[in-house]
């Protein structure tokens, strides 16, 4: 199930943390994520820390829909984790597309992915559509005046890039276009 766009939700969370905290919120962050996988439409999560930062961490985290999403975010149990965070932590959230996050993490002061990466997903992205769009839709147009041929490619290509190709390749690869660094995997507590 998707929302009524067709497109998983993403959000992204901002977390700023106390310094000298980061490994108790990191402990928390374990079972949080745990808590948000057990709900339907979960489609995954991935924690990062701001690149040169020490007391930033970001969440990217994907719901099938709209729906599921906010029955996460208002559910009591997640309240009641962010209840547990109090004082170690402060949250800061923004929906996101896919598309933006090639720029920065919205609000935030994210390094964009170089340049050659972006050249290589955005050809990913176009070189089929073209391809598709020479096969099938520009012979119908041959007889058409050259500024109205000229305007298909655009009014076919640049919705499709916007809302279905770029949002789906930039998830697939986000951990390429953005290799931060990771937050390490912390002991399950308990141990």
């Amino acid at each position: 199930m998707q929302d009524e766009d067709g497109e998983t939700v993403t959000t992204v969370l901002t977390w700023d943390v106390k310094p000298g905290r980061e490994r108790d919120f990191e402990e928390w962050a374990v079972g949080l994520h745990r808590a948000a996988t057990s709900y339907p439409g979960h489609q995954g999560a991935t924690w990062l820390r701001a690149e040169g930062s020490r007391h930033r961490y970001y969440t990217v985290v994907n719901f099938a829909d709209r729906e599921r999403l906010d029955a996460w975010l208002g559910s009591a149990e997640r309240a009641a984790w962010i209840d547990r965070v109090r004082g170690i932590a402060r949250e800061h959230h923004r929906d996101t597309t896919g598309l933006e996050t090639w720029f920065s993490l919205p609000g935030e002061s994210v390094p964009p992915p170089s340049d050659l990466k972006m050249i290589a997903v955005t050809f990913c992205a176009v070189y089929p559509l073209s391809l598709l769009l020479q096969a099938f839709v520009t012979p119908s147009t041959t007889s058409w005046p050259l500024p109205l041929k000229a305007l298909v490619f655009p009014v076919i290509v640049i919705p499709l890039l916007t809302l279905l190709v770029m949002p789906a390749l930039s998830r697939l690869f986000r951990r390429w276009l953005y290799p931060m660094k990771r937050t390490h995997r912390p002991a399950k507590p308990g141990r």
